[in-house]
């Protein structure tokens, strides 16, 4: 029995990652240190989640005291404040001057000389050779609305094969690292993975990534790490309890990502690599190009700090944000923050295309040398407000409250919120074409738009369109439009299938081997 709830104890505080390496609880404080902290908290007039620390068991006590020690209080007071009551904006802010990314400094795939993209790839290639090139994976997410609790990357989204997400990227990777070692001739190229996870989704993914051997990738070049957390705020400016003895928190957005890196071990670990360029992106991409040669080539070839992909927009009402510059400076816009005109404007040298038109789809290129900036400005970023329904215990009556209107925020940051930072000589755009490189999966099975079928249908119809390009025959039962699925194993991007030349595959299908 004893053992029994020491097992569902530690089961706890895994889930909130407040124990040590060994799997012990936490410490209880000494008294002086309790004092301490709880003078920092008695200062900045947050106190009250110390209100029940009498009445907690030690583990409890260990608990609290760890979580509230991670915080500064006046900080969260001050974002506090600006998110509760935030100046009037300027007129620069309220009526901002945008217009689209200079031309010297986008290119399009879609548009670019086929000697500029093969430039590009190969240079990139010769890069990853080097083993200068990592990867960032943004995976903090919940497949909470695909209707399971276990992390977005580990979700299958009904291929023939039955790969996770985590595996489709990894095995990409993988071939990736095979045609740069083939290229140059080298017994071994790495390009390390670094799994940005939140406090849920970190030990599900070690986990997964144990169980499944790292697909194929050596457990060392496999790096997951965790995002920070920010206390949730009430509406009158106080941190709320989630419980007695636990302090309600929220990840702190995909922005988050500066300031992990840096607490972490990620991004020491990249400068004892020598690692110079760096790829991110969000898990639910399943088409997302890992690495990508050509985007990394393309990147290093204008020397700059940050360059992102973006796809065409589909039609002016899609909602989706966008890359362009505002008030002379790189930065991104919300399909809400911009008038029915501007939407609707057209491109003055080719009228069939939309003026402002670069979707944001979260995907990153980053010189190392500007990541290691980070401590210098990541403070400095903005914290954006979700109003939520947040759970927490009344201060008075120690009840748990479920409330039914939204009454406290949640502060988060955007990975896109640095690029004002740059200069237009340090960020540069590439235009990808989105049934090559976008797909995301956002909602549950059966919505018709960005869900498990449309990602399934975006693999197998461009493993389709490969086959194809090599001059063989994909056909389908009746009127049926089958596609075929193609291991990144065995393509990473459309490359290596000629022994497929001639051949009448029937779909659906997978190719996973040479034969």
């Amino acid at each position: 029995m004893a053992a029994a709830i020491k097992d569902t104890v530690n089961n706890l505080l895994d889930k909130l990652h407040l124990t040590s390496n060994e799997g012990v609880p936490p410490q209880e404080p000494t008294a002086e240190q309790l004092k301490e902290v709880q003078e920092k908290y008695e200062k900045a007039k947050q106190d009250q989640i110390f209100t029940f620390y009498d009445s907690l068991s030690s583990a409890e006590k260990g608990l609290l005291y760890q979580q509230a020690s991670s915080f500064d209080p006046e900080r969260i007071n001050e974002l506090a404040e600006k998110a509760l009551h935030p100046p009037p904006p300027s007129k620069e802010e309220s009526e901002p001057k945008i217009e689209p990314l200079p031309e010297d400094a986008t290119a399009s795939v879609l548009e670019s000389k086929q000697e500029d993209l093969n430039k590009w790839y190969q240079s990139g290639l010769d890069l990853i050779a080097e083993n200068t090139v990592a990867v960032v994976l943004m995976a903090g997410g919940q497949g909470t609305r695909l209707g399971s609790s276990a992390p977005k990357g580990c979700f299958n989204i009904g291929l023939p094969s039955e790969k996770s997400l985590f595996q489709i990227q990894a095995e990409r990777i993988y071939k990736l690292q095979q045609l740069a070692q083939k290229k140059h001739g080298k017994n071994k190229v790495v390009v390390p993975w670094y799994v940005m996870t939140s406090g849920p989704t970190r030990g599900p993914t070690e986990k997964f990534f144990k169980e499944h051997d790292y697909f194929g990738l050596e457990q060392e070049n496999v790096v997951v790490f965790e995002q920070g957390v920010l206390p949730c705020i009430s509406n009158g400016g106080k941190i709320l309890l989630e419980s007695k003895s636990k302090v309600a928190v929220a990840p702190d957005g995909n922005g988050g990502i500066y300031q992990a890196l840096v607490t972490s071990s990620a991004l020491s670990d990249m400068r004892k690599r020598g690692i110079q360029h760096i790829h991110a992106y969000c898990v639910d991409n399943c088409l997302v190009k890992v690495a990508d040669p050509t985007f990394i080539g393309f990147a290093a070839s204008k020397d700059v700090d940050i360059a992102t992909k973006v796809v065409r927009k589909r039609s002016p009402k899609e909602p989706v944000g966008l890359i362009l510059l505002k008030n002379g400076k790189p930065d991104t816009i919300e399909y809400s923050e911009i008038d029915e005109r501007t939407t609707e404007a057209k491109d003055p040298h080719n009228q069939d295309l939309l003026k402002f038109r670069a979707a944001n789809i979260v995907n990153h290129y980053y010189s190392f040398r500007f990541l290691e900036t980070i401590p210098q400005w990541a403070h400095q970023l903005p914290h954006h407000v979700a109003r939520k329904k947040i759970p927490y215990v009344d201060i008075g009556k120690g009840e748990t409250i479920k409330p039914e209107k939204p009454n406290g925020v949640k502060l988060e940051q955007f990975v896109f919120d640095v690029f004002p930072r740059l200069g237009l000589d340090k960020f540069a755009c590439m235009e990808v074409k989105r049934e090559d490189e976008f797909s995301p999966l956002k909602n549950a099975k059966g919505t018709g738009e960005d869900d498990p079928d449309t990602s399934k249908r975006d693999i197998m119809q461009q493993g389709k369109e490969w086959i194809q390009a090599t001059g063989a025959t994909v056909v389908s039962e009746g009127d049926a439009d089958h596609g075929v699925e193609i291991s990144p194993l065995i393509s990473y991007g459309g490359e290596g299938l000629d022994f497929l030349k001639g051949r009448t595959i029937k779909a659906p299908a997978v190719i996973e081997k040479e034969e």
